[in-house]
């Protein structure tokens, strides 16, 4: 398996993505292309590319976290977003990662690769950790504006994600809302609850924001508006409560075994929270294979997002989303 990674992408490009590169072919055994300047790629590489393994493809551009997504796109044909994604389409590569400018991302698979028949709008979908298990959110970036019938669609991709990749069932599916009434929310609200009732999917009525984690639902939609700002807002909470109650732990706790003991116990706990054990956001609903990362991924993040990405080829998701959306008939 051959995975293009946009070496240039990313607030710690190109050292860092390098790193995560390295690690996952080191313990998947894949190959990977790492795309970008060859020779900041090199300098970071030190030779291991003599592995086998992992080798570059240079293109001279890259696109800026700041830029306008689709200006970029466009102007930069010889970035590293789009260039990884032509990869892609040309057979080069199964999939693509990167941790660059969101939109650039999005902008660059659909307009590149194209849209799954049926979907309107692909999403991201984003794994986060939750108190009965893993809990998928979508949108969480991809549109920031949405139809109810996308909320609809947003839901049946992120089933296929689902059941294809993190070994769901029958997921519960829910809508974020801000009530748990069928008739609460605004007017998009309230015509996706019909709609998502409707449909084929094991839906299970309105979620309100505290119960995003409880596990009532193990897919909870939303617009990507939304979305964003609940995923950022729940990383930052995360980071917050556990360096408070890190602290105030160690307030009372005296010695050494102690302070050992407490050190383990919040790497365990840090580790629950951490965006970078999930790696990235798939993006569904394009015809390929994509993933987009943290801006500030590490490189263990990077790695993870490799593996999902691996993941997703070897569980021919893309076929399953499509057979879910053509087999549904409103």
């Amino acid at each position: 398996m051959n995975i293009a990674v946009d070496a240039m992408g990313g607030d710690n490009a190109p050292k860092v993505v390098v790193q995560g590169a390295i690690k996952a072919s080191d313990e998947l055994g894949i190959n990977i292309i790492l795309v970008g300047d060859s020779e900041v790629i090199s300098f970071e590489l030190e030779g291991k590319e003599k592995r086998g393994l992992v080798s570059i493809y240079h293109c001279r551009e890259a696109v800026l976290m700041d830029e306008s997504p689709l200006k970029a796109i466009r102007n930069k044909k010889d970035s590293s977003i789009k260039v990884a994604f032509d990869l892609l389409k040309n057979g080069k590569a199964d999939a693509v990662v990167s941790a660059g400018n969101s939109g650039a991302i999005m902008a660059a698979a659909i307009l590149t690769l194209g849209k799954v028949e049926g979907v309107e709008r692909p999403a991201l979908a984003c794994v986060i950790p939750g108190s009965a298990g893993e809990v998928i959110l979508i949108d969480v970036g991809g549109n920031v504006d949405c139809r109810p019938a996308h909320l609809l669609q947003f839901g049946i991709m992120a089933n296929a994600f689902a059941t294809s990749c993190l070994g769901m069932k029958r997921p519960r599916v829910g809508i974020l809302n801000i009530g748990e009434e069928a008739g609460k929310g605004n007017e998009q609200g309230r015509m996706a609850y019909e709609l998502l009732k409707n449909s084929p999917l094991n839906f299970v009525g309105n979620v309100e924001g505290g119960e995003i984690f409880s596990g009532l639902a193990q897919i909870v939609v939303c617009d990507g508006f939304i979305g964003n700002v609940v995923l950022k807002l729940s990383e930052g909470l995360a980071a917050s409560v556990s360096s408070r109650l890190e602290k105030s732990i160690r307030n009372y706790m005296t010695g050494k075994v102690l302070a050992l003991l407490s050190h383990k116990f919040f790497k365990g706990f840090q580790k629950t929270l951490d965006y970078a054990e999930y790696g990235g956001a798939p993006i569904l609903g394009i015809k390929g294979v994509g993933i987009i990362c943290h801006g500030s991924s590490s490189a263990m993040a990077i790695k993870n997002a490799i593996k999902m990405a691996v993941d997703y080829v070897e569980n021919d998701v893309e076929r399953r989303l499509s057979e879910q959306i053509a087999g549904f008939h409103p």
